[in-house]
């Protein structure tokens, strides 16, 4: 297979990618062949250059396409030499750019709330550094949005005076995303967001899922790929969207409101805390060893270790809030994903449904009510999301959004 295989419904994107990786082969190719002036290859020829800005809405496919350009520079399988487009899929340097064992492939991904400056300029030293392998030095960056605007100046001078053999490869849901002087250096690339039919296709081709349950998580995440994987693979996953769906039905007073703002808070830091069950322990324990410690005993650490596990437990706890936001907006967006079918049913419009498991509520609820309090339930979810964003407690954001959707 391809490298490009699991970049769903991106058809032009890959173009231009694939082009991409043919001109860096050939750079390369140029800067091993003797030359008269023995000047280095640097990225800027034909389709290739040294940044790229992936941009696309949740689910689009932006870190897989940036991970399969990254396989691509880096493919070193012998049928390039006959003509064969960079990105086999079989070769040593696909294979290890996909599974982030590459040397060369520096694949950056956070789950705290943001990327500082102290990794950053980590990053841009690791830049300037010659790929081990001859070929490029690739760093994907698959949270660019995260960057703290400090983080993002130290970012925008690498990007200025890039190493001649290194590429950035930045994703972020938008342009807004990124400062303006560091977008104004990339190459953009836009993803959409895939058809609910290819979503379902490649999870019945790579992940092995039922044909129906995976239309149904498809048509549900409406062509979300990592969210349709997850609801396919995952029955906690379906039963909390399934929670979630029900909520409607329980807003009739002000009790029901408030005890169901509850649940929602409650079901976030129940995710955070099976993370932290499955990560953190293990994290502490190899922090012990790493220190000194016999893993498991409790023993004293050695002196001046204290620092390192306090370090720890903060990037734990921050990682812990990440989750919790990260699981309370994802109901967020799945409640907004069911009023919009009710306003679809409302307006008896031919948008397909993407709820089709909660038939019997939509009907419910749109029967019930009108299209204008239906724009105001949804503006009132949009309306917690913004305050979640802006620190708002969410318990208190959470309860003046199920009010609101009492009211609606």
């Amino acid at each position: 297979m391809a490298v490009w295989d699991d970049l769903v419904g991106q058809d032009r994107v890959t173009e231009q990618l694939s082009a991409a990786a043919r001109d860096a082969d050939a750079l390369v190719t140029a800067a091993a062949s003797p030359s008269p002036a023995g000047a280095p290859a640097a990225p800027g020829g034909g389709s290739m250059t040294h940044a790229w800005l992936f941009t696309g809405p949740p689910g689009s496919g932006r870190a897989t396409a940036a991970r399969a350009f990254a396989a691509a520079l880096q493919c070193n399988s012998p049928d390039r030499a006959h003509g064969a487009a960079p990105g086999c899929g079989f070769c040593d340097g696909c294979h290890t750019s996909l599974v982030g064992t590459h040397a060369d492939v520096e694949i950056v991904r956070t789950d705290q709330l943001s990327i500082g400056v102290k990794e950053t300029r980590d990053l841009v030293r690791r830049a300037q550094l010659s790929p081990a392998g001859g070929r490029w030095q690739v760093i994907v960056m698959e949270d660019a949005d995260r960057l703290t605007e400090g983080a993002g100046n130290v970012l925008l001078k690498a990007v200025e005076e890039p190493a001649p053999r290194t590429v950035w490869l930045l994703c972020t849901p938008s342009l807004e995303d990124v400062l303006p002087t560091i977008r104004s250096r990339c190459r953009l690339l836009t993803l959409r967001t895939p058809p609910v039919d290819a979503v379902a296709d490649i999870l019945v081709r790579r992940d092995g899922i039922e044909p129906e349950l995976a239309a149904q998580s498809a048509r549900a995440t409406q062509g979300h790929i990592g969210r349709a994987r997850r609801l396919a693979t995952d029955e906690r996953a379906r039963s909390r969207r399934a929670a979630v769906l029900r909520l409607p039905l329980r807003v009739d007073d002000i009790g029901g409101c408030l005890k169901a703002a509850q649940e929602l808070i409650d079901a976030a830091a129940e995710d955070a805390k099976q993370v932290a069950e499955e990560v953190d322990t293990k994290e502490t324990e190899e922090m012990r060893a790493a220190l000194g410690a016999a893993a498991g005993t409790g023993g004293r650490l050695p002196r001046g270790t204290a620092g390192a596990m306090k370090e720890l437990q903060d990037r734990q706890k921050r990682r812990s809030t990440r989750t919790q936001r990260d699981s309370l907006d994802l109901a967020l967006v799945e409640l907004t994903g069911f009023y919009r079918d009710v306003l679809a049913i409302q307006l008896g419009s031919r948008v397909p449904i993407a709820n089709t498991d909660a038939h019997d509520a939509l009907q419910r609820i749109a029967s019930g009510s009108r299209p204008e309090g239906t724009l105001r339930r949804i503006e009132a979810i949009i309306e917690c999301r913004r305050a979640l964003d802006r620190n708002v407690a969410p318990l208190l954001a959470v309860e003046a959004m199920t009010v609101s959707l009492r009211a609606g």
